[in-house]
């Protein structure tokens, strides 16, 4: 057995890297954090390759005392506390003086900086661990720390790094972060050389949640406020509209320093609780000031742990002011009507030349097409449907309405999940609803759900569909059976490489988060098979230029955003086949009808024949039951009629 020997410098920073650097993102934050301790009112960060090649942050604070420089990147000397009693009262960011040196053992630093009267600044470089001596260079009031060929020293490090649109969006969220928790910084981030936030300094947060998350979700926030004795609570919370299917909407801050506690998380629940509806989780930026003697950040290196000493009060604080809250907001989900479907006071002058002109292209544009077009014999799932059969007697006109009525009552009937494109009947009249179950091959005479004749059915609630059989009745989810069809009908399209996609005229830009923007971006192959089509345009927008056809009528911006929740999701990634799955559940459940929404007595009949063309019409895709089945003999038990 070997003998006890202490470890070398180099060693230990490298085991402490593995700790305090997890990834680029890890880097940005530690210089972010220095940025702000050292009281800077601006900073830039330049990016290059994801954080792998190039990290970059320049700030005007302070600045670093020559003789210091060389103590800057050495483990455990900071300028923040000097005895374990200031542990117990940190004020400033960072505090362990471990960050620098951990992050100089595992790439190449330099270090710049001049302090406020100094003719020049100095800089100190570091590779691999190796401290070169300290000299003098030019340079602007501030400190610039540049990173390169992070992990180069050790490769397994480097191997197990993600792509660098994940990378990115990791270093985004940092940002985002630092920013939203020092308003009054003017903040600067490229990547590739290519601008993308440059944040002006503000008096108001809401300035900068705009900025990151849109104008449409800071529109929807409520301001929230309490004090007490120990704590100052504040922020914004989301209206109940604006859930998220993670929790990576909810931001709490800790005297500026970003946290997570499940303590305040739960209380954050609780206090939507009946609002939400399982498995959806609030969006909240809140802010918590107390005293530094009452909380504990000395826990994790990441320094994103805390312990609180009276955890309870904090908990019942922020349940009490959002309860409060909410009892005096309006929390009604309006509808806005796009502005295209609004009536004008007057209709708008047209030019009468311009119009002509522009029929006239039409018309040469469509005679060029027809003139290219080759007319088929057969139309799949449509034998009726033949080019000499069609009602207007012109065969080439014909054939291209038969198609276009074809494709439009497939879409329109997957769109609403309730018709049956294959089978049904076409309606002119907009809906398509699907055979009776009497009309079914193999269920004859048959009832939904039974063997026996089709009897009666009622909705209750607009919620639950009530079936009437000789066994007694059974009473039907309405969402969960429609959920149920619709995933079985996206799971076999995407299996048979059939999902089509309809391209939108002008690509509609979508607001993210920075990791959700990039987690989507990154998947836009797995996103293609969905149906979707995004494209990247900058920051944190990303353009939909696609969706899926059979959900015409879906929601595609709270769709994508669940998705985008989902593929950012922090743990273990999942292989290809369970993304894919967990994303048709997705999509089923948003495009199925909605419990409270009523049907008609046509559309009803529709989605209970639905049952018999798939395979488990007894469970959602969740796992919950569909319908429930209340026996007769139950029945007849239940009011006395047995005996």
């Amino acid at each position: 057995m070997s003998r006890i020997h202490a470890l070398e410098t180099l060693v230990v920073n490298k085991i402490a890297a593995g700790e305090v650097v997890e990834r680029p993102g890890s880097v940005v934050k530690e210089l972010l954090e220095n940025s702000v301790d050292a009281l800077a009112s601006r900073v830039e960060v330049d990016i290059g390759e994801g954080g792998s090649e190039l990290i970059r942050v320049a700030d005007d604070g302070e600045g670093i005392h020559p003789d210091d420089l060389p103590l800057a990147v050495t483990s455990h000397a900071t300028s923040k506390i000097r005895g374990a009693d200031d542990l117990f009262r940190v004020r400033t960011m960072g505090f362990r003086g471990e960050a620098l040196a951990s992050i100089a053992s595992i790439s190449r630093l330099r270090l710049r900086s001049r302090q406020a009267g100094a003719d020049s600044g100095c800089e100190v470089s570091v590779d691999g661990g190796q401290v070169g001596p300290v000299q003098p260079c030019g340079c602007s009031v501030g400190t610039v720390t540049e990173v390169r060929s992070l992990f180069f020293n050790t490769p397994v490090r480097r191997k197990f790094l993600r792509s660098v649109a994940t990378e990115f969006g990791h270093i985004s969220e940092h940002f985002t972060r630092i920013a939203l928790a020092c308003p009054r910084l003017a903040a600067v981030l490229r990547h590739n050389e290519r601008i993308v936030y440059e944040l002006p300094p503000t008096e108001q947060i809401l300035d900068r949640l705009r900025l990151f998350f849109g104008s449409d979700l800071a529109d929807r926030l409520i301001w929230v406020e309490s004090q007490t004795d120990q704590a100052r609570l504040w922020g914004y919370v989301g209206h109940p509209s604006e859930s998220r299917s993670t929790r990576k909407g909810q931001f709490l801050f800790l005297n500026g320093r970003w946290i997570q506690d499940r303590s305040l998380q739960h209380a954050l629940g609780e206090a939507y609780r009946g609002l939400l509806m399982t498995g959806r989780y609030p969006v909240a930026f809140l802010f918590l000031e107390l005293s530094p003697d009452q909380v504990d950040v000395n826990i994790h290196p990441t320094k994103a742990e805390v312990r609180f000493r009276d955890a309870q009060s904090l908990y019942r604080q922020l349940l009490s002011t959002l309860r409060t809250r909410f009892l005096t907001a309006d929390l009604e989900s309006t509808v806005s009507v796009p502005a295209g479907l609004q009536v004008a006071a007057q209709p708008p002058a047209v030019d009468p030349n311009r119009q002509l002109g522009l029929q006239l292209e039409l018309a040469a544009w469509a005679k060029d097409r027809l003139a290219q077009w080759t007319p088929p014999t057969t139309f799949p799932g449509d034998s009726s449907l033949t080019p000499s059969g069609h009602e207007l007697g012109n065969e080439e006109f014909g054939s291209i309405g038969a198609e276009i009525i074809r494709a439009d009552r497939e879409l329109h009937s997957a769109a609403t999940g309730f018709g049956l494109p294959d089978n049904g009947e076409f309606n002119t009249g907009g809906f398509a609803p699907g055979p009776a179950a009497s009309s079914l091959p193999g269920n004859q005479g048959a009832s939904p759900g039974t063997g026996s004749p089709a009897k009666q059915i009622m909705q209750v609630h607009d919620c639950y569909l009530v079936v009437e059989t000789d066994e007694g009745i059974t009473v039907i989810d309405q969402h969960a059976l429609h959920e149920r069809v619709m995933y079985e009908h996206l799971r076999r399209r995407v299996i048979e490489g059939a999902v089509e996609s309809q391209k939108t005229l002008v690509p509609q830009p979508l607001e993210f988060g920075p990791r959700e923007a990039s987690a989507l971006l990154e998947n836009k192959d797995l996103l293609t098979q969905l149906g979707y089509g995004v494209e990247e345009f900058g920051g944190t927008t990303v353009l939909l230029a696609a969706y899926p056809a059979m959900l015409a009528q879906a929601d595609h911006s709270r769709i994508l955003a669940d998705i985008a929740d989902q593929l950012a999701a922090a743990g273990q990634k999942p292989s290809r086949r369970d993304i894919l799955d967990s994303l048709l559940h997705l999509m089923a459940c948003k495009a199925a009808v909605k419990a409270g929404q009523r049907l008609k007595p046509e559309e009803m009949e529709s989605l209970l024949a639905q049952r018999h063309l798939i395979d488990d019409a007894h469970h959602c895709p969740h796992g919950r039951p569909t319908a429930l089945v209340l026996t007769r003999t139950e029945l007849d038990r239940q009011f006395g009629r047995l005996g």
